[in-house]
């Protein structure tokens, strides 16, 4: 649990000018570089001084960029601009939210099930803390176990406030390969402020900022820091200019607030993620299959679209239904308004664009019409065939996309309900009986709505089966 702890006396008897004149030193070098005529334009009523050294590797037209190191405290500085400029301020108290998100758009749209990945690793962990006993004029201080990366406080505009913050991850370890070094993903400190409304909540916004930053494991933020110098020392002097002048401190910019704003102390939790890990139950006979034992095959029509009321679990059932199982796990936890919501460039940027645009084309309803339609029905046994009339066969339809036989044969063992790798080949009963094998071009040149009995003979050199399509 968290608590607030009371600073030395000394430490407040710290005069307010010298105070705010160092930490808005580096302030005063970007204003000194901007023109007479932005000066003039409304500033931001809150500035945030970030106590870490930018990279001096950033082209002057790009953001900056800072390196930290893991589980350090670093302190940033909550300066009120108008008591800079001796204008009068209400003494009432403010709320601040901080917090580390991704900075590439991507992983912001799975943010979540990165975050829970990264809290099933790290059992015990958070993502960002506050320094209690460093930090000074921060009032309830709180950070839910829940919310790893958001921590939450009060305090004073009129007085010093200093919050020391510590990032316990690495950019390295939301990498897909977990690659080293430079290849970690880059982060953000966003920081919202919001005042009290008439119900005394904390709910009117009042300025966000945030800065880009990259976490290295223990000082490897400083090598990061070195090496950067040590390159740009290397060009020339007209290379040189074509890159920022590295600050000691870092300025956070301002930016829209984030979208949402929860509290961290809110009731509400993040669900978890489920991993369903039931055994499929599955029997193949020789000579026969039978569905009927294992249910019937749904399959997803036109009209089963996606509801803005569907809950993660609804979602869930509803891409498996429309073959996106790949990406369940990346929408654990997105209900069916989270996914309406998204549009085309969204799903092309996290899915791809063939199966973006098709996820996205499914979600909107449109209905995508197969390449190939086949159906299927098994071979009756003779018990079956006395209870049944011969022309009573069941069919099912099999939608086709890809034109493979690898498809055909997952479309077979889905249907059927066996793991695909049971199926050794697929032939096709030929002139005179015999057993021609099934191959890309042969699926490519079934005619359309072809109908197909199917049986199953035991292959003799495995465990599995093969399929003979009569």
């Amino acid at each position: 649990m968290l608590f607030w702890h009371s600073q030395p006396e000394n430490y407040h008897q710290h005069s307010t000018s010298s105070y705010l004149r160092e930490a808005l030193a580096p302030f005063f070098k970007h204003e000194d570089a901007q023109p007479s005529n932005e000066n003039s334009t409304k500033m931001p009523p809150f500035q945030y001084v970030l106590c870490a050294a930018t990279s001096p590797a950033v082209k002057t037209h790009e953001e900056t960029l800072t390196y930290l190191n893991q589980g350090q405290s670093y302190e940033i500085r909550m300066l009120n601009r108008k008591l800079v400029e001796y204008t009068d301020i209400s003494s009432k108290c403010v709320k601040s939210i901080v917090r580390v998100v991704f900075h590439d758009r991507r992983l912001q749209y799975t943010e979540h099930q990165q975050l829970e990945g990264w809290r099933w690793s790290r059992p015990g962990d958070r993502i960002l803390d506050i320094d209690i006993p460093l930090s000074v004029g921060i009032l309830e201080p709180r950070a839910h176990p829940l919310q790893l990366n958001t921590i939450e406080f009060l305090w004073d505009p009129v007085k010093n406030a200093s919050v020391f913050i510590q990032v316990h991850c690495i950019s390295t370890e939301f990498t897909p390969r977990k690659h080293g070094g430079e290849k970690g993903v880059p982060f953000r400190i966003q920081i919202d402020t919001f005042g009290q409304n008439e119900n005394g909540e904390y709910l009117e916004h009042i300025h966000s900022s945030s800065c880009q930053v990259k976490v290295f494991k223990p000082k490897g933020a400083d090598r990061k820091l070195k090496t950067d110098r040590e390159k740009i020392e290397k060009r020339s002097v007209q290379d040189r200019e074509k890159y920022q002048p590295s600050y000691e401190t870092t300025m956070l910019t301002e930016c829209s607030p984030w979208p949402d704003t929860p509290t961290v102390n809110s009731t509400s939790s993040t669900p978890s993620p489920v991993y369903h890990s039931s055994p499929s139950s599955y029997s193949i006979t020789d000579g026969n299959c039978s569905p009927n034992q294992q249910g019937e095959l749904f399959l997803p029509s036109c009209s089963d679209h996606l509801l803005p009321t569907s809950n993660p679990q609804d979602t869930q059932q509803w891409l498996h239904r429309h073959r996106f199982s790949p990406f369940c796990r990346l929408f654990s936890s997105f209900s069916g308004a989270d996914l309406l919501k998204m549009s085309k460039e969204d799903f092309i940027q996290i899915c791809g664009p063939a199966d973006g645009i098709r996820l996205f084309n499914a979600i909107k309803g449109r209905c995508i019409q197969p390449r190939l339609t086949v159906y299927v029905s098994q071979q009756q046994t003779r018990n079956e065939q006395q209870i049944k009339p011969s022309n009573g066969e069941v069919y099912h339809a099999l939608y086709l996309e890809e034109l493979t036989i690898m498809e055909l044969t997952e479309k077979i063992a889905n249907l059927f309900r066996i793991p695909p790798q049971q199926v050794s080949r697929v032939y096709r009963q030929g002139p005179t009986g015999i057993h021609v094998l099934v191959s890309d071009e042969m699926v490519r040149n079934f005619p359309e709505e072809t109908s197909f009995i199917i049986s199953s003979l035991k292959d003799e050199n495995s465990d599995g089966y093969n399929i003979v399509l009569k």
